[in-house]
């Protein structure tokens, strides 16, 4: 009765008896990118290391975001429309892509190897600002190449900080040319890199997200946000839907801590950042050993371990394949 009343309201019922788990829950476990906010990812801003807007540093992004053969996610979509209105279709035909070291989420980044029509290689990487500064010995600005100094380093982590803060998704981009011909690229390839800039992504929270969170705790139903994003975003989007965002763990935070620790941790905090699929998976467990009823919402395909860990698992029809599969509930409207 429970599944055929909930279909008429546009959700799925995969799992008959999750429908009970789904009543009994006391901790709704939430991703955050596509389920508190619209999904609707538009790049706003490419600049150079200064902050300054730079057209270059939109096309070395276009060249990755186009020939990356891996899952087409969101921020490339982005890229790629943004690049098109600025008129960078002919990139399409003056480079070819000659090999691709793909994207995890331990190195949080995805470069591709491209050539020109006299077979000049380079290399192009995009990632999160902090992996990509890992891997850069030099930055360019205005076509001049010099040595990356802590002044610089400083300069850079503020710039993305304060985008950050101002809600936006921040992506580092970062070339090589220096190429052999004959050389094999993999994970080794990179590093001294040059850092040419970052792009930055808008994704607005759901305006039915804050109603929604309001009404679960008037049920008593905790909500806990567990995220791969950066703490800065994440603050900012957990304020705009009325969630204390007063402390936020990190990821690497929890990695040296015992079970126990953490479920100290868990009984403080509400929002767990720059979290890999492994730490979600990691909470959604312990909140669960714990005696909770857990409830977990993601799209995502890192959102996957999570899923199948939580009590009731919920995704949206719109998810990746992995996600839905995963799931016991699935909302056919991305409310």
């Amino acid at each position: 009765k429970g599944a055929v009343r909930m279909s008429k309201k546009k959700t799925i019922v995969k799992k008959l008896d999750s429908v009970e788990s789904f009543g009994s829950m006391n901790v709704f476990c939430t991703d955050k990118t596509g389920t508190l906010t619209e999904d609707k990812i538009v790049l706003e801003k490419y600049l150079d290391i200064h902050g300054d807007e730079d057209i270059g540093v939109l096309e070395d992004a276009f060249l990755n975001s186009y020939h990356q053969t891996g899952l087409d996610g969101n921020i490339d979509k982005a890229v790629i429309s943004r690049a098109l209105e600025n008129g960078l279709d002919h990139l399409k035909d003056d480079y070819a892509v000659v090999d691709e070291i793909p994207f995890d989420f331990t190195r949080r980044m995805l470069s591709v190897i491209v050539t020109d029509k006299s077979s000049h290689l380079k290399m192009i990487t995009k990632g999160a600002v902090e992996e990509i500064l890992n891997i850069c010995t030099k930055v360019s600005y205005k076509d001049e190449i010099s040595n990356i100094t802590p002044e610089i380093k400083k300069n850079i982590k503020k710039i993305s900080t304060d985008l950050n803060k101002d809600g936006l998704r921040v992506v580092a981009v970062c070339q090589k040319n220096d190429i052999r011909n004959d050389a094999v690229f993999d994970i080794s390839s990179e590093k001294d890199m040059v850092l040419i800039g970052f792009i930055g992504f808008l994704d607005p929270p759901k305006e039915s997200a804050k109603i929604a969170i309001e009404k679960l705790n008037n049920y008593g139903i905790r909500v806990i946000v567990l995220t791969g994003d950066n703490a800065d975003v994440t603050r900012c989007i957990c304020n705009k839907v009325n969630i204390n965002s007063k402390k936020i763990v990190l990821g690497n935070d929890i990695d040296k801590l015992s079970d126990q620790a953490v479920l100290r941790l868990l009984r403080k905090a509400n929002i767990f950042a720059k979290l890999s699929p492994i730490q979600k998976a990691r909470i959604v467990r312990l909140l669960k050993d714990d005696g909770n009823i857990v409830g977990f919402m993601g799209d995502g395909i890192n959102d996957s371990p999570s899923l199948i860990n939580s009590d009731v698992g919920i995704s949206v029809d719109t998810a990746v394949d992995i996600a839905k599969e995963s799931a016991d509930i699935i909302l056919l409207e991305k409310d």
